[in-house]
């Protein structure tokens, strides 16, 4: 198989330099008066340091060499060069603060405005979306991939404002020995191979890394998520091993990039030192010869190290573009996705349970097709001859305001497909689903949320109160939330908590039962008055008789009902019945009537119930 390391071509330093180039003026547009103040700092650092070196030649042109000769030097002029030094530092550590604050504040507010819009980009995404992408990847975009994009800011001023000093410096090293100058600037071309070198290597050991990176924190999530199985099972040791496996591979890449910058950095730093000293051994010579005075080769030097400051800060600058180039096209690679869902601007009726709509609606999962399992051509699946369906073909039906429905079909049937389409958890393919005669794609997305409410089989808690995983953090009244959880026949054991509704219930409700779990999704649901709300399946876990209670106070409240169920007496307590099968409505009607007259139907009926009889 081949390797992201043995694809990279030439070609890819040139691509490399240019999304490096995209990479800075984006970061540029993005933190303008960070970068400003840190620029600004940068130049007045390099103003100091080239007035430092030539206050460095005047102290020993003018203040020390004469002080050797006449054996004292006047306080007046020892103070005035003190004075000088002074001055010259107070302004370059000005400078250094001033460049400091404004990378790293420029770096965080990057960090913070892309972790920002890659959030907002995951909420916008449609679920089918994010069932194709682990939760770890999508972790890693918005942590360790937003960071490395940032990365490149830090130097970035200093590298912008040392241009500035590398120009001076260079017209003011050729004005005053330009056989001194093109010594030192020899160094220049052993400095950019060394960069053409590091850059190459890098990239793809970067871009590996930074996958590893996803990868590791996509096995720590669902082993954390999947505690319970991993114990109850006694897999710990084989989760243990596939962490392991590629925390090794990541610390392995991780290695591999610090050894190419434990090569690179050494380099970078005694490439110029070697520069300097060449200067200073020729530059004695041209003394001797009285072509320079000391002053002048003092000066010559200093300004021959500014020259390799910029070189050092342009070596810290490309270092860290490989890994940020990385993470910038990871972190684009969401914000690019399309698919966004749209909503209209029209408002359905805010009274009343609503009337729920669907025609000619199909929807195929994105991942899956007819299974040919036989190695027949592709068609419509049929009992017994190896085909299986994923997603629902095509349902027409309605759901008449304020009735309760129960939707019964085998496993695989479609019916919860068909509950996600009915509050727009996505799409269909084909068809439309409508709410009070209004299409779900032009209803207003405050709207249509306000409007509908789904609870689902597997529920989710927040580490947080009971009161706080009921509300969400908006705002109801008290006896809002305890009439809401009495109807879910929640508030009786909410009530013998250790701290009632201020109990916290533990990362996804690890505190309490499955049932208790799903009794404050419900109540979660009903707090907000929706006029049409959907079960699917979200009182399994719940005894019969208590879920006969909160199917029986259902129906006193003006809300349209839907719910997937598969108890007889769940199902009895519906105004109708439709069942589903192969993705169709196959017949509907009350139970009574689909019992005598669908095989079908009556033998799933009878079936749970054997199921559920106790031994």
């Amino acid at each position: 198989m081949t390797t992201e390391a043995e694809t990279a071509r030439p070609t890819d330093d040139v691509a490399l330099l240019g999304r490096g180039g995209d990479l800075i003026a984006r970061q540029l547009r993005r933190a303008p008066r960070e970068f400003a103040v840190g620029g600004f700092g940068t130049l007045l650092y390099a103003a100091m340091t080239i007035v430092s070196s030539f206050v460095v030649g005047w102290i020993t042109d003018s203040v020390l060499l004469p002080g050797v000769e006449a054996g004292e030097i006047g306080t007046a002029t020892l103070a005035g060069a003190a004075a000088a030094v002074v001055g010259v530092a107070a302004a370059r550590a000005a400078g250094i603060t001033l460049r400091r604050v404004g990378a790293y504040y420029a770096q965080y507010r990057l960090q913070y405005r892309d972790r920002i819009e890659v959030t907002d980009r995951y909420l916008d995404l449609p679920i089918e979306w994010h069932r194709r992408h682990p939760t770890g990847q999508l972790l890693s975009n918005a942590n360790e991939d937003v960071e490395a994009a940032s990365f490149v800011a830090a130097p970035l001023p200093m590298a912008f404002g040392v241009v500035v000093m590398l120009l001076i410096t260079a017209i003011l090293l050729m004005l005053t020995d330009p056989f001194l100058a093109l010594i030192g600037f020899s160094v220049g071309p052993a400095l950019v191979l060394a960069n053409y070198v590091f850059q190459r290597k890098m990239r793809a050991v970067a871009a590996k890394a930074q996958r590893l990176r996803a990868e590791v924190a996509e096995i720590a999530h669902e082993s954390f998520d999947a505690a319970l199985v991993v114990k109850t099972l006694g897999r710990e040791d084989a989760e243990v091993g596939r962490f392991g496996a590629r925390s090794d591979a990541l610390r392995d890449r991780m290695v591999e990039v610090g050894r190419l910058r434990a090569a690179f950095d050494p380099l970078i730093e005694a490439l110029p030192n070697v520069g300097i000293l060449a200067v200073l051994a020729v530059g004695a010579w041209r003394v001797d010869q009285g072509a320079v005075t000391p002053g002048t080769l003092i000066t010559f030097a200093y300004l021959f190290r500014l020259v390799a400051l910029p070189v050092r800060v342009f070596g810290w600058l490309l270092g860290e573009l490989p890994r940020s180039v990385v993470g910038m096209d990871r972190v684009e690679g969401v914000l690019g996705e399309d698919g966004g869902v749209r909503y209209g601007g029209r408002t359905p009726a805010t009274e009343g349970g609503a009337e729920a709509d669907a025609d000619a609606v199909g929807y195929l999962y994105a991942e899956t097709e007819y299974a040919d399992l036989s190695g027949a051509n592709r068609q419509r699946p049929a009992a017994g001859n190896g085909y299986e369906r994923r997603g629902i073909d095509s349902i027409t039906l309605s759901v008449d305001s304020g009735k309760t429905v129960a939707l019964v079909g085998p496993t695989g049937s479609g019916k919860s497909t068909f509950a996600h389409l009915l509050v727009r958890l996505f799409d269909p393919d084909k068809g439309e689903v409508s709410l009070d005669g209004h299409g779900l794609v032009d209803l207003d997305r405050v709207a249509l949320t306000d409007a509908v409410s789904i609870v689902f089989q597997e529920t989710f808690l927040f580490n947080d109160t009971v009161y706080n995983n009921i509300t969400l953090g908006e705002t109801f009244d008290e006896s809002e939330v305890i009439s809401a959880a009495t109807l879910a026949q929640a508030n009786e054991f909410i009530a013998q908590l250790d701290d009632g509704y201020a109990t916290v219930v533990g990362e996804r409700g690890a505190t309490l039962s499955g049932g208790q779990r799903q009794r404050i999704a419900l109540a979660r649901a009903l707090v907000r008055n929706p006029r049409l709300l959907v079960l699917d399946d979200a009182t399994s876990a719940v005894d019969p008789a208590v879920e006969n209670a909160i199917l029986a106070g259902l129906r006193h409240l003006d809300t349209t009902v839907v719910i997937v169920a598969y108890r007889r007496s769940s199902i009895t307590l519906a105004d109708e019945v439709i069942y589903i099968d192969y993705g169709r409505v196959i017949d509907r009607g009350p139970h009574a009537v689909l019992y005598d007259s669908l095989p079908a139907y009556r033998d799933l009926i009878d079936a749970y119930e054997q199921e559920q009889e106790p031994a």
